[in-house]
């Protein structure tokens, strides 16, 4: 079908660019592909913990020809339990940003707005764009969300707000109490009409005293959407599994488009056993606070302006972003240019394992001095 014969909302779409993979760096600069470091995507450096990878080895030597369990009901039963809802309660979502997807789906059509920050996660931009509504965009403040500004840009035909707390690419976060508050103001001026999404991807990387009792503010706001997923501290971010908390009315809205067997076997089974192995979580956040004080000591030292982190990434101002993210490459490293999210003179690296953490150092010390 002709381009032109598409919405044009659909053709005014720019793709969604992911974090380049290590094979295509390899062809493109001829490189060996065990030399080449992947900080672009936040993706667990410890890959998934053992337990699961023993779990999937023995399920793959027997896996069925039948689709999974459309309604996912261990892992719905698991989930709940965890975190003390019912179980009409919890979505699947193939990753949470399936989840984003169906939100903008169930709840946005042309003739009405989302309102989301600036440098907030691209996803945002794209699922309102796809569904034909209208953009408010709010100004950051220090690289984060204003949530003043945002709650006096609700206007009469928005619907949805999405929040990331931790917010993905800058690696702000909200104190909870604001955010509690920001969703008592939206409640009470527009009650049930406008529906707050809130992500929280990274919300394993915060210290304890940090985190909030989402499942308790589901309880408290009929209309808040609490989006989840396994693909950051969990990895499993191959696999695509998430998860949505919210009272039963918008539950049910999710899942009228949610598509059938979004959720593969594996993938179900994998997020079940990585619940239970709160080892392997302690273990990934444990790295992560020492990769993060490693790396922001690192900029500190080659002057590097850096927005602090609440996450397993940095956002590192290095001035000519595409310059260095190509000499970068040349040296086997990739790592997440951000000029899309307006952010032309930064860098988001991951967080890796500590030997990943200093080549990416020595590499842009290098760099710089040249």
């Amino acid at each position: 079908m002709p381009q032109s014969s598409a919405p044009a909302h659909i053709r005014a779409i720019a793709p969604y660019q992911a974090g380049k993979p290590i094979e295509e760096l390899a062809r493109e600069y001829g490189l060996d592909p065990a030399s080449i470091i992947k900080l672009a995507s936040n993706e667990n450096p410890l890959g998934c913990s053992r337990r699961v990878r023993e779990a999937l080895a023995q399920a793959a030597a027997d896996l069925p020809g039948r689709y999974p369990d459309a309604n996912g009901f261990d892992l719905k039963a698991d989930l709940a339990a965890f975190q003390d809802v019912p179980m009409n309660w919890i979505t699947l979502g193939n990753g949470s940003n399936d989840l984003l997807e169906l939100a903008s789906l169930a709840l946005l059509d042309a003739g009405l707005s989302a309102v989301y920050a600036e440098h907030a996660f691209v996803v945002y931009q794209l699922s309102t764009q796809a569904r034909g509504a209208r953009h408010i965009m709010v100004p950051a403040r220090d690289y984060g969300h204003d949530l003043s500004a945002m709650l006096d840009a609700i206007a009469d035909d928005t619907r949805l707000v999405f929040i990331a707390n931790p917010n993905n690419p800058t690696g702000t976060h909200l104190p909870a109490a604001d955010v509690h508050a920001f969703l008592g103001q939206v409640r009470d001026r527009y009650d049930d009409r406008v529906t707050v999404l809130l992500d929280v991807a990274y919300d394993e990387y915060l210290d304890p005293a940090e985190r909030a009792d989402y499942a308790g503010w589901v309880r408290e706001f009929p209309n808040l959407i609490v989006t989840r997923t396994f693909s950051k501290a969990y990895g499993l971010a191959g696999l695509r599994v998430g998860y949505a908390l919210a009272q039963p009315a918008l539950t049910d809205l999710l899942n009228r488009v949610r598509q059938p067997f979004n959720v593969g076997v594996l993938a179900q089974l994998a997020a079940r056993v990585a619940l239970k192995d709160t080892d392997f979580l302690a273990q990934t956040h444990a790295l992560n606070r020492r990769g993060r004080a490693q790396l922001q000591d690192g900029f500190a030292r080659l002057s590097l302006d850096y927005v602090p982190s609440h996450t397993n990434f940095v956002l590192v101002r290095v001035g000519d972003a595409a310059a260095v993210n190509e000499q970068l490459l040349r040296r086997g490293i990739i790592v997440r240019p951000v000029a899309g999210d307006g952010l032309p003179h930064h860098l988001r690296v991951t967080i890796g394992l500590p030997a990943e953490n200093e080549r990416l150092l020595q590499a842009l010390a290098g760099i710089l001095a040249e």
